[in-house]
């Protein structure tokens, strides 16, 4: 059979709601944007641990600490379940994580912003989780098996996630003077990065269109955002704080959100590795993977003699 008979075949399943499992015939486009994405996904829970575990030994009590540890834990489950999504379609965890160490793969640009306050845990809570949730929804519904399964579980802790961040900044913004200035300081700061994670617009982006044709990818970034600034838009009433935007506002025509133009020399500063935390990031992770070798080691060499010692009974 032809490739070309072979793509016809492909994409007749994806039309048709079929889930591509990692034994069945796929491009090698397909395959090589799935891993970039999956990988890039597995690299942003991981990386996302760091600003947020930076407060667990700082929490306000023992409450809140509980609470920051268990997210911190989902989020190192994330990163596993997508890993192992990511090596079913032929690449190790070794290469994946090579490559964000090489700076050849990258992870949400949301994760160099540094947290200054107790309040941007919340704000993380609330605004990324919430920006991730809008687009990881979407991904269950994902063409390729492995990572819409994956995405299931993720999904579920993720929204989680974003009610313990919402009801941490309600209570601080029902606090005192200086606990609401926190409150709407960390909103200030962290509105437009969470708008830049879901990616450059419609326009400049170049996998988009091949992503949703092979249904990797359901609504596209600017879809994703405005539905995303219309629910936070909402949402910043009930806080009784007010979003760092002049230009946002009901637009009944259209029956959405306006808001205004996304600073994207910034967004592009860092992804391109300049920005105020991406240093400091990778040179935590290579220095957690060196340190963690000897229990890789260990690990491997147990897993060698638990084989060895089956094949002889």
């Amino acid at each position: 059979m032809s490739v070309q008979e072979l793509e016809k075949i492909f994409q007749v399943k994806i039309d048709a709601e079929i889930k591509i499992e990692p034994k069945d015939w796929m491009p090698d486009a397909y395959r090589k944007t799935n891993i970039r994405q999956i990988s890039q996904h597995a690299h942003s829970e991981i990386v996302g641990m760091l600003p947020e575990g930076n407060w667990i030994s700082r929490a306000p009590s023992l409450k809140r600490k509980a609470i920051l540890l268990a997210k911190v834990q989902d989020e190192a489950g994330h990163g596993l379940y997508l890993y192992s999504a990511c090596e079913t379609l032929g690449i190790s965890r070794e290469e994946t994580i090579n490559d964000l160490h090489s700076g050849r793969a990258k992870y949400s640009s949301i994760f160099n912003y540094p947290t200054l306050t107790w309040a941007d845990i919340g704000a993380i809570g609330w605004l990324v989780d919430g920006a991730a949730i809008m687009n990881q929804v979407m991904l269950t519904r994902t063409s390729y098996g492995p990572y819409a399964r994956a995405m299931v579980r993720i999904c579920k802790e993720e929204s989680f996630h974003q009610r313990q961040g919402f009801e941490s900044l309600l209570v601080l913004s029902k606090g005192t003077k200086e606990q609401k200035e926190l409150c709407q300081d960390a909103i200030n700061r962290w509105w437009w990065p969470a708008l830049m994670m879901f990616g450059p617009k419609d326009t400049e982006s170049t996998n988009s269109d091949q992503s949703m044709k092979w249904k990797i990818k359901r609504k596209s970034n600017d879809e994703l955002r405005q539905n995303f600034v219309d629910m936070i838009a909402e949402q910043v009433k009930i806080l009784g704080m007010k979003l760092p935007d002049d230009k946002l506002i009901w637009n009944e025509e259209r029956r959405h959100y306006d808001f205004g133009e996304i600073d994207w020399n910034e967004f592009w500063n860092v992804v391109k590795g300049n920005g105020p935390c991406n240093k400091q990031r990778l040179d935590a992770r290579k220095k957690a993977w060196e340190e963690g070798e000897w229990v890789r080691e260990a690990a491997t060499a147990y897993a060698e003699k638990r084989r060895a010692r089956s094949k002889a009974a």
